[in-house]
């Protein structure tokens, strides 16, 4: 067989894309101000970002990090197991663990390498990963990286998680889902996966990502929500990014886990760590993020209004409680103009369409954070009842954008 040229390969790859709309570009914001972007010399308003307390922004979380990199520089130095684990970083996996209420927590440099960790560490050849077919892309890759069979059962479905973990008796089992899903907003339903995983002598471990700091008692999250603690739920991640509006991501739970991991997972033994003054920033915002309940309860209150301005607008929404309010669009095009018609209006909202979500089903996703104003929402709806108006007369998309 003649060798490949991946150039020709990239091309022909990329014309697909193009043909089916479907290639990328980033949009590039000059300027933030809260819920505000400047994109193109034009001041839009945001619903498609992930900062959903408002924290990213705010003068402790930036105070922290500014003074942090005056004192201890900008950089992490080394890897956790050389010299570069400051003491920055124990105290946010301390606070983290409290906040959780488990053993023990371990720091790492994002979600996507958090979750690596966790699967690669536990599981290989041999082994089982049973997974909710709508996981995050980290969960799926992680899985496939190990050497462990992928078992994917259909969404938020228990039973199938079951039926899949019963046709893998052998080898070590790990039940992994998400507990937000980021592209739906749907909640897993881990008491009835927890059962699951008890009754099969699975482990546990919930992907938190888009659930901490915004669902349960003092925004534990998903898994506090449930009433699930770490005998039940081992391990779960919770990302510093979007809520906590920082950067990073824990892996808590399990003290015994939790060790393995820093021992012997690749992806946070084989990496320079977090920036001393970045952990800062994490630390700051975690204690906020448990202090200041109004934040979730101004969340909810937002979430609600939209939902309910929206059906009286005829609009169908996804199901969903959670600051992610998915509008089903079907076609790729369909998405992409309804997009573009909203920033038209002011209004910067992504369209998602496939690989990131199955094929016929591209969508807007909309996400409300706690800065986000009445009038904001009330901005958006108005917006919303225009586009549509505005796609139904054959608004045409000039430019390509989001994912």
């Amino acid at each position: 067989m003649a060798r490949i040229d991946l150039r020709l390969r990239i091309a022909q790859a990329r014309a697909q894309r193009a043909a089916q709309d479907r290639v990328r570009t980033r949009r590039t914001a000059s300027r933030r101000d809260g819920v505000r972007f400047e994109v193109d010399g034009h001041w839009l308003t945001g619903f498609c970002g992930n900062d959903y307390l408002g924290l990213s922004q705010h003068f402790a979380v930036v105070n922290a990090l500014q003074d942090t990199a005056a004192r201890e520089g900008a950089g992490g130095v080394a890897s956790h197991l050389v010299c570069g684990h400051h003491a920055v970083h124990a105290a946010l996996e301390r606070e983290v663990a409290d906040w959780l209420g488990v053993p023990s927590a371990l720091l790492f440099g994002s979600g996507f390498m958090a979750n690596l960790a966790v699967v690669q560490a536990l599981l290989g050849d041999g082994d089982v990963c049973v997974q909710d077919r709508l996981n995050h892309a980290s969960l799926i890759d992680a899985a496939r990286l190990a050497g462990c069979s992928l078992r994917r059962y259909p969404h938020a479905d228990a039973e199938g998680a079951l039926r899949q973990l019963r046709g893998s008796p052998e080898g070590a089992a790990l039940l992994a889902t998400d507990g937000v899903f980021s592209m739906d907003g749907d909640v897993a339903p881990l008491k009835q996966l927890a059962l699951v995983a008890r009754a099969q002598r699975a482990t546990m471990h919930v992907d938190d990502a888009h659930g901490i700091g915004v669902l349960g008692p003092e925004g534990r999250g998903s898994v506090a929500d449930a009433g699930l603690g770490v005998d039940a739920v081992p391990l779960q991640l919770v990302t510093l990014g979007k809520a906590l509006g920082s950067y990073g991501a824990v892996v808590a739970g399990d003290a015994e886990l939790v060790r393995h991991l820093a021992e012997t997972a690749r992806p946070y033994l084989y990496t320079t760590a977090l920036p001393p003054a970045q952990a800062a920033a994490s630390l700051a915002a975690v204690k906020l993020a448990r202090r200041d309940q109004w934040r979730r309860d101004r969340l909810v209150a937002g979430i609600a209004r939209f939902r309910e301005g929206a059906a009286t607008r005829g609009f169908e929404l996804m199901p969903s409680d959670t600051p992610i309010q998915p509008l089903a669009c079907g076609e790729d095009a369909h998405a992409l103009a309804f997009a573009q018609a909203l920033e038209a209006q002011g209004i910067w909202v992504a369209a998602i369409r496939p690989p990131t979500v199955p094929e016929g089903q591209a969508r807007l996703r909309i996400t409300f954070s706690a800065l986000h104003s009445d009038a904001d929402i009330d901005g958006l709806l108005v917006a919303l009842e225009w586009a549509r108006e505005a796609v139904g007369n054959g608004f045409t998309v000039e430019r390509t954008a989001t994912a």
